[in-house]
């Protein structure tokens, strides 16, 4: 359970954008937020929900009431272009961060494994199997 007390309804807010920022973040290595990693981090969101620590589950419950219209607002609201988008995103990420510091150490790790689940999970929307059965050894711009 997240006591949430520590933090301005503003913050707070802040901190239920973590999931979508991140999810942007990752999906943003080509510059573009594509159909199928946006049908893929909303899904991913929406299983976190049942599947998270403990600890993140009432956060989750929360961001997920949102996170479609969050994700969309955010993905027009940041600037185009690769680098603009990540210097935008991290420089968010980096204000989160001290959001969920307030919140205690536990609760900090917990939130950075999560994360950093969506991260991997959004950055392999694309993957294909047969990718890997042709080309079992990683190839930069073809594999990963």
């Amino acid at each position: 359970m997240i006591n949430f007390e520590n933090l301005s309804i503003r913050e707070r807010e802040r901190l239920l954008k973590f999931p979508a920022y991140i999810s942007l973040l990752a999906a943003n290595t080509d510059g573009d937020f594509d159909e199928t990693e946006k049908r893929s981090t909303i899904e991913f969101e929406h299983v976190k929900t049942y599947s998270c620590d403990p600890l993140l589950v009432d956060f989750f419950k929360e961001a997920d009431r949102n996170f479609v219209s969050t994700i969309e607002e955010l993905d027009k609201a940041l600037p185009l272009g690769k680098v603009n988008r990540d210097d935008a995103i991290k420089n968010e990420l980096v204000e989160l961060e001290k959001i969920a510091l307030k919140l205690g150490a536990d609760y900090s790790v917990v939130m950075h494994q999560s994360m950093k689940s969506f991260m991997d999970h959004v950055s392999r929307a694309h993957h294909n199997v047969l990718v890997d059965f042709i080309f079992p050894i990683p190839i930069k711009g073809l594999s990963y």
